[in-house]
């Protein structure tokens, strides 16, 4: 692997940035659509950086906005160092990143480096000839025999991780769609290929990247080919370079696994900087659903210490399905039940919905869900639309029923563009609970009491509290079940977090003799509760409340 040579990179961002972050995930062609040929794009981007700001969040992940067919949304890259016509341009995108620098908003992007569209030049070369100095970019086989075992994620569409590719007369390999197939990492110059599109998105100034599909990087005979020893190398090396060349930018692993097997994809604090908690999500959904608070604590009470310089990715939904392969059968068999009855809500080994549509449009179950995610451990995610409470079309096949236009006025598109409706990337939610003439950013603006500006007091309060980002957790054990305590603790700050995970009111008796003394003081609206003593604190809580607490010491 050669040295590329030491870039000048005048912006750097904070240490640690990530840490105390909170990300707003934003597909550029849903968000807004500047110039009516129905496709958001960046120059609608910057019109709406304004709204992201004052919604309170720090930094912007975007979905992959690269030149692509369009068979996976844009997961299928034919071109990583441009941009996808229908978005803009390299400079409509510089000036995004600027205006998104200026407001103070970090900015993550994708890269997709596991696998290529089959489209990509280099894909062309390669299937060209068996000579093609390209040929060994990509993983091919005479026979669609080899690594046999090894699991199919999208069980709905691939019945085989091997293709036939007519062109070649030979076989390739693919662990997602069978248009996408797989770099091959044993070849270094892949690893330079990659080191040079991070390279290129970093010199422009981009704070973090996403790392697609981390653990399918490699493949070995005899094993899943995931979480091999060979992948943290090229995760290492690809660290290293970014560390000298680009301070303080991050690297994001998006690695659904066991927390155990996530744990090595920080290495030391020498390979990704963050990486998402995919087990945690389903369970959160679950204790809401059982009214106990078990499932969450045992997941996180499986969750591995990670180095002090790393953080974990935590999120209620996104833009994919709500992921059920990490979790047992049953557990999936109760998830299944529980919120996708309807078969057309299923895809894949998860449930394609938005999150105020699985939690039944219940304001307190969305605010409870929501008080969850901005008070555990890691740096939360709010998937756009998800702050007005947007709903979604399980009838529009994949997981474009999740991925609608935002809805910012109760116009025919929704206020997203001028085109005529017909003439949209996607139908707007038409179902009368969720349509823009129910759910929109206007409407909401002009209410206090509404989601949206909830959720701006929510991350508002959030962003006071560095024990939130940084600090230790630990779980309370009442004996109410259905109460979930946990205290968040960073230096001198002392947070109490209170949940009633229930849809009925609950009394709760808390150990807190380790606190006597202290002054409960709730976080959202300052008012003062009664002096911690030596006996079991009484709360109450409403059906699905939740209390923030800072402890003070008068």
């Amino acid at each position: 692997m050669a040295d590329t040579g030491k870039v000048d990179q005048p912006y750097t961002p904070p240490p640690l940035w990530y840490k105390d972050a909170i990300v707003y995930q934003i597909h550029v062609r849903t968000f807004y659509d500047s110039n009516g040929d129905g496709v958001g794009d960046f120059q609608g981007l910057i019109q709406k950086l304004d709204y992201i700001q004052n919604l309170g969040v720090t930094a912007i992940w975007l979905l992959p906005f690269y030149p692509s067919p369009l068979k996976d949304d844009g997961y299928d890259i034919s071109d990583y160092n441009s941009i996808h016509p229908s978005y803009g341009t390299l400079d409509d995108f510089r000036a995004f990143l600027q205006e998104a620098h200026r407001r103070g908003l970090h900015v993550i992007t994708e890269a997709v480096v596991n696998h290529t569209s089959d489209q990509h030049p280099w894909f062309q070369e390669s299937r060209s000839s068996k000579d093609n100095p390209r040929r060994n970019w990509y993983v091919w086989s005479d026979t669609d025999d080899r690594y046999r075992g090894v699991r199919i994620i999208f069980v709905d569409t691939e019945l085989s991780n091997w293709s036939w590719d007519p062109v070649s007369k030979a076989y390739y390999w693919h662990r997602f769609f069978s248009h996408q197939p797989d770099l091959n990492f044993d070849n270094p110059e892949v690893c330079e290929a990659v080191w040079n599109i991070l390279k290129f998105w970093m010199e422009m100034g981009v704070d973090g990247m996403r790392l697609d599909a981390v653990p399918y990087l490699v493949e070995r005979e005899g094993t899943s080919c995931e979480n091999l020893p060979e992948t943290h190398e090229i995760l290492k090396f690809l660290r290293k370079r970014v560390d000298e060349y680009f301070p303080n930018r991050m690297l994001l692993a998006e690695a659904n696994q066991w927390p155990s097997d996530v744990r090595p994809y920080f290495g030391e604090g020498d390979e990704c900087h963050m990486a998402f908690h995919f087990p945690l999500m389903p369970r959160m959904f679950m204790g809401i659903q059982l009214e106990d608070r078990k499932p969450i604590v045992d997941i996180l009470q499986q969750t591995p210490a990670i180095p002090d310089m790393c953080q974990w990715a935590i999120f209620l939904r996104n833009h994919d399905e709500l992921t059920l392969e990490m979790v047992t059968d049953e557990e999936r068999d109760y998830m299944y039940d529980s919120y996708a009855k309807d078969s057309s809500m299923r895809i894949n080994v998860g449930i394609r919905r938005r999150l105020a549509p699985l939690l039944d449009n219940d304001r307190r179950k969305i605010e409870l869900m929501n008080g969850l995610l901005m008070s555990l451990s890691g740096t939360p995610i709010v998937y756009y639309g998800d702050e007005i409470g947007m709903g979604d079309n399980i009838y529009l096949g994949d997981r474009k029923g999740v991925r609608t236009p935002m809805q910012w006025s109760g116009g025919w598109t929704g206020g997203f563009s001028l085109a005529d409706p017909e003439r949209l990337y996607s139908p707007v939610v038409s179902n009368i609970m969720y349509c823009p003439q129910a759910v929109n950013v206007i409407s909401e603006q002009r209410s206090a009491h509404s989601l949206l500006s909830w959720m701006k007091l929510l991350i508002r309060t959030r962003r006071k509290v560095k024990a939130f980002g940084s600090g230790t957790t630990e779980f309370l054990h009442p004996e109410n079940h259905r109460v979930l305590a946990y205290v968040r603790k960073l230096g001198s700050e002392t947070i109490l977090v209170v949940n009633n995970l229930s849809a009925s009111a609950q009394a709760v008796e808390i150990d807190l003799r380790k606190f006597r003394g202290a002054i409960p003081v709730e976080m959202s609206g300052g008012s003062i509760f009664p002096r911690i003593g030596e006996l079991p604190y009484l709360l109450t809580l409403g059906p699905y409340q939740f209390f923030w607490f800072r402890l003070r010491r008068i």
